[in-house]
């Protein structure tokens, strides 16, 4: 199967296929918030304004990867950057390898037109440096007008599929390529990372990690309906460390450094749970892909109304700000 034909296959099981982890939860159910009912404190006064990889956000938002490189894509990716550069908030483009393959597919990527202001991050799996070197990298930001790259790394996703499997050395080999004359981060796909993870890249120079925690999709499934038509190994594919857990171990290993939390967290609410246990950011992107798919009113719509709630929650814990969330909440 061609690159473009599995990312098309991708799209179909993320919007017909039954992709969610079934039992693996993110977490963020066993913790609450701690209700403030005297913090003195006007709604009006909750600023989300957030600092990310050199750029200020108007809320702690990112819209996570999707695609790129197959006949939906431009669509997608235009709607998703459209409602990005109206709210102000930052989005993550998808894998840039088929980019590097084949260049004619830059017109489902670009999409600087429509966000000259939006803070846009171009997206590579750390597989690829076996192949790609610093050239590659440059040339990848460049064509995309990007203002960030961020590697992905995922390892049971690439094993179900049968695809790049040799993870051996490649965060000695991401530190031979650092620093780049942009920010770097890194991210899992969706099955977290562990305390492990962050003490191997704790001596990196990195400008954010992302912990991408289970419970929202699990691409393992996503690869299982590719491959098969169908789940053949659910519990394979509930393997991850919940969000909330990976939040907690990641942000104990890497104290100082800006963490996004993504993996299920899909309200506003578990937003103000995700900031509490330690996270700068938020991201969210398959609840993204059906309205992208209508239009980009109908994704200003789905995150504006994810950013009013989790004001609101904010509020409610008597946060001015993402950093006063911290600490404010409690395990059930």
């Amino acid at each position: 199967m061609n690159i473009r034909e599995r990312k098309r296959k991708h799209l179909e099981a993320c919007l017909e296929g039954e992709v969610a982890y079934q039992k693996t939860t993110t977490g963020l159910e066993g913790f609450r918030l701690r209700y403030q009912a005297l913090a003195g404190l006007a709604l009006s006064e909750v600023d989300l304004t957030t600092p990310f990889l050199g750029k200020t956000l108007k809320a702690p938002f990112l819209i996570g990867a999707m695609t790129g490189g197959e006949e939906n894509g431009e669509r997608i990716n235009l709607a998703l950057a459209e409602a990005a550069e109206a709210l102000g908030v930052g989005m993550m483009l998808g894998s840039g390898r088929i980019l590097l393959e084949r260049p004619e597919a830059l017109r489902s990527f670009r999409v600087r037109r429509v966000a000259p202001k939006a803070l846009l991050i171009a997206n590579l799996g750390l597989a690829q440096l076996r192949r790609y070197g610093r050239d590659d990298l440059l040339r990848l930001v460049e064509m995309l007008e990007a203002d960030a790259l961020a590697f992905h790394v995922n390892p049971l996703q690439e094993a179900v599929q049968r695809g790049d499997t040799d993870f051996r050395g490649l965060v000695e080999r991401l530190a031979e390529l650092l620093p780049l004359p942009f920010p770097v981060m890194v991210k899992e796909v969706g099955h977290g990372l562990s305390q492990e993870a962050a003490l191997a890249l704790r001596d990196l120079p990195l400008a954010a990690v992302d912990v991408a925690g289970a419970g929202g999709t699990s691409w393992a499934r996503v690869e299982e309906w590719v491959r098969f038509g169908e789940v053949r190994h659910p519990e394979l594919c509930e393997i991850g460390i919940p969000t909330a857990r990976a939040i907690l171990e990641v942000r104990e290993v890497l104290p100082h450094l800006p963490l996004v939390a993504s993996g299920g967290v899909y309200t506003g609410t578990d937003g103000a749970k995700a900031l509490a246990l330690g996270a700068d950011l938020l991201a969210a992107a398959r609840p993204l892909l059906r309205p992208a798919l209508e239009g980009a009113e109908r994704v200003a719509a789905w995150i504006g109304d994810y950013l009013e709630e989790l004001r609101t929650a904010l509020f409610a814990i008597g946060a001015k700000s993402p950093k006063e969330a911290r600490g404010r909440v409690e395990r059930v």
